[in-house]
């Protein structure tokens, strides 16, 4: 194992101490999903997550306490990933339903291309007891897709119906991962419920 150089010339320099924090904790992350992508969570020991970024054990346990806490940082990162792609590329389509199934199949193109690490990262929404923001953070994406960069209140049902709508793209990512569907039966299905759901929007 490669344990970390003292941090000395970091003493008395916050900034730089976060930075390497931040780094670290990146570099953690980036470790375990990589392991993630090739075995599943099973892959993920945390000795040998610690191992592959570089890092003390002792330094992961730190950052995080449990393995499904460092699968949940791993599903934020894929999170991270989408939000940014389409920030460069925001949904083109004329209706709600249509933008916000396109937000939809993007995440599911980008996890199916490693079914192992799509296969844990929705393993840890459906039996962690480790809170994640994941489905939150899909709402939101829906919601601006449908409705723009306004802001809707929590109250608001339209969040309510992009929630549910978030639901139901889970389970469909259930089915391809098990071989009961695949993306184009998949895409029709959310697009049915989009339309249903969104049809006020």
């Amino acid at each position: 194992m490669t344990a970390e150089p003292a941090a000395t010339q970091e003493k008395g320099r916050p900034g730089a101490r976060s930075r390497s924090q931040h780094q670290r904790r990146r570099r953690i992350v980036q470790a375990a999903a990589a392991l993630a992508s090739r075995g599943g969570v099973e892959a993920m020991q945390m000795r040998t997550v610690a191992e592959r970024a570089g890092v003390a054990l002792g330094t992961l346990y730190r950052y995080f306490p449990s393995k499904m806490d460092l699968v949940v940082a791993v599903v934020g990162e894929e999170l991270d990933l989408l939000e940014g792609s389409i920030e460069r590329r925001p949904p083109r389509a004329d209706a709600p339903p249509e933008r916000a199934v396109e937000v939809l199949m993007r995440a599911t193109r980008g996890l199916m291309r490693e079914p192992e690490l799509a296969e844990a990262l929705i393993r840890s929404l459906l039996l962690s007891d480790v809170k994640t923001d994941f489905g939150d953070r899909m709402t939101v994406l829906l919601l601006r897709a449908a409705v723009g960069p306004q802001e809707v209140a929590d109250d608001d049902p339209r969040r309510v119906v992009a929630r549910a709508l978030t639901s139901i793209w889970t389970m469909e990512m259930i089915e391809m991962l098990r071989g009961h569907a695949d993306a184009e039966r998949s895409q029709t299905r959310l697009e049915l419920a989009a339309a249903r759901l969104l049809h006020d929007f």
